[in-house]
């Protein structure tokens, strides 16, 4: 999957380079031929790729109504481009896919570009980023990001088999299936992770300063739910939303009926490990927390023109409101922080955001490849950039250690004398679960393979004393329950919440 905050669809002198031999004479003259029937045909071969492209938009940009192909002629600086071309198709020491160079081309442009956020996509690559703001998609349920030559997660999907093989934001993936996959885009990665319902993908990981460890993860269909409700106790409600896409606003709505019908109160907005999505959603959405007329966020261009989006709802003053966020936040989530925050005076909760400020917009070709590209910057209603920086919640709470523990591969086998960090990990859980492994450094010993066999009596497993598989799984799923469980940032927000309400 793509990392973004994206807007929807807004709207050659060859060198032949060969070895060359005397000519006089009418030689000469059918040389001087052939160049010139060369040269038409990469004139034309640049009129037909880039005609695909936008022709017009370069038409307007001169200011002028001249005929596209004395354009082209007039721009020098693609001189040398035409000169490699033809020099790898006429000189190549095998047949070459022509189309294969020019998608190379565009694609290198791009990511000159050194941003993260801009990406070229064949059809096949296009395709896919369409389908991951549709209704589903079949992978591991995973946003990622290119950053410093790494893929680095921004954060597994709520409920996808990412999130249940315990992966996190900010872990890089460094091969998938034993491929490395460093220096690659976004879009290369997504093509090699992504894979049919039911398959199997290992991925190499790392996790902060620890060893690169191997998890093997089953991909799954990934369904595009975005929105989550429930009532918690004393009129409380909390609705998690997940990213923006296509129909979240839709969803939230309903959300929210739902739990106005059983007496919600007050609300937590749950931000966290949300990674953005669509702009026009995000509007929609934010706009139901801050009153009309109130600035949303505004976007600045490159010549430095500033635009306000105000809000166009009645702002929903029914109920007081807290945000949770983290560093998972991104993008929409961290506009929607920073609109409510500094608009509405609502109160954040958790961790500085992940601290994504640009915006992107898609541009698909007539060939059904596509373009994404940063077009400008989003600025908070108080006109703060939070580019890789993020945004400062009014509470600051942080996580418990053990969320932030390494995975632990179920095809591995964790056993008596073994020694790893996953042993460490396992240890850790263990521990914080309550079944104590007498030790913490990684070693596999008697104390441990005990505690291994009480977890597994406590979970009706079989009691080999050996983590793998099923009792593997059962660990980390009970880590995670007891961190729900526990959540110190839901329940600081629970508790600046109850304060609200006793106002």
């Amino acid at each position: 999957m793509v990392n973004g905050l994206d807007q929807e669809k807004v709207n050659n002198e060859g060198s032949e380079n060969e070895a060359r031999s005397d000519l006089s004479g009418d030689a000469e003259t059918k040389q001087n031929f052939l160049r010139i029937k060369k040269f038409h045909f990469a004139m034309l071969l640049f009129f037909v790729v880039f005609i695909t492209a936008g022709i017009t938009t370069f038409a307007l940009a001169f200011g002028n109504d001249e005929p596209a192909v004395k354009i082209i002629k007039e721009r020098a600086e693609f001189s040398k481009l035409y000169d490699a071309y033809d020099t790898l198709r006429n000189s190549y020491y095998t047949e070459i896919d022509e189309e294969k160079l020019i998608n190379g081309a565009i694609d290198g442009m791009v990511e000159s570009l050194d941003d993260p956020y801009s990406d070229y996509m064949t059809q096949e690559d296009a395709k896919s980023f369409h389908e991951s703001i549709s209704a589903s998609f079949e992978g591991i349920g995973a946003e990622i990001q290119s950053r410093d030559g790494h893929i680095v997660i921004v954060t597994p999907v709520k409920g996808s088999p990412a999130e249940k093989a315990g992966l996190k934001p900010e872990d890089k993936i460094l091969s998938v299936d034993g491929k490395s996959i460093q220096g690659m885009s976004t879009t290369e990665a997504v093509a090699l992770i992504r894979g049919e319902k039911g398959t199997k993908v290992k991925l190499s990981v790392v996790r902060g300063n620890a060893e690169p460890m191997d998890v093997t993860i089953t991909r799954d269909t990934i369904p595009i739910e975005t929105v989550y409700g429930t009532m918690m106790e004393d009129g409380i409600g909390r609705v998690q939303i997940t990213n923006f896409s296509d129909h979240t606003s839709d969803e939230l709505v309903k959300v929210l009926e739902d739990l106005e019908s059983k007496g919600m109160k007050g609300l937590v907005l749950d931000l966290r490990q949300n990674p953005g999505g669509l702009l026009d959603q995000a509007v929609k959405i934010t706009s139901k927390f801050v009153p009309n007329g109130k600035i949303l966020f505004k976007v600045e261009d490159r010549e430095g023109n500033v635009q306000e989006y105000p809000s166009e709802g009645s702002g929903n003053t029914d109920f007081p409101l807290v945000v949770l966020v983290d560093k998972g936040s991104a993008s929409a989530s961290e506009i929607l922080a920073g609109a409510v925050s500094e608009s509405a005076g609502v109160p954040l909760v958790g961790e500085t955001t992940f601290g994504k400020g640009t915006v992107q917009r898609a541009e698909d070709f007539e060939d059904g490849s596509n373009i994404k590209l940063t077009t400008e910057k989003w600025l908070t209603p108080e006109g703060n950039w939070i580019h890789k920086k993020g945004i400062k919640p009014d509470y600051e709470v942080a996580m418990p250690e053990y969320a932030s523990l390494p995975f632990i591969d179920p095809e591995d086998e964790l056993k008596l004398s073994s020694a790893s960090e996953q042993v460490k990990s396992a240890q850790k859980m263990l521990k914080v679960l309550g079944f104590e492994p007498g030790r913490e450094d990684g070693f596999y010993d008697d104390k441990t393979e005990e505690a291994v066999k009480e977890f597994q009596k406590d979970h009706s497993l079989e009691q080999t004393g050996i983590l793998t598989d099923s009792s593997t799984v059962e660990l980390m799923t009970a880590v995670r329950d007891k961190m729900t469980k526990d959540d110190p940032q839901l329940k600081k927000a629970v508790e600046v919440l109850k304060k609200e309400l006793d106002k």
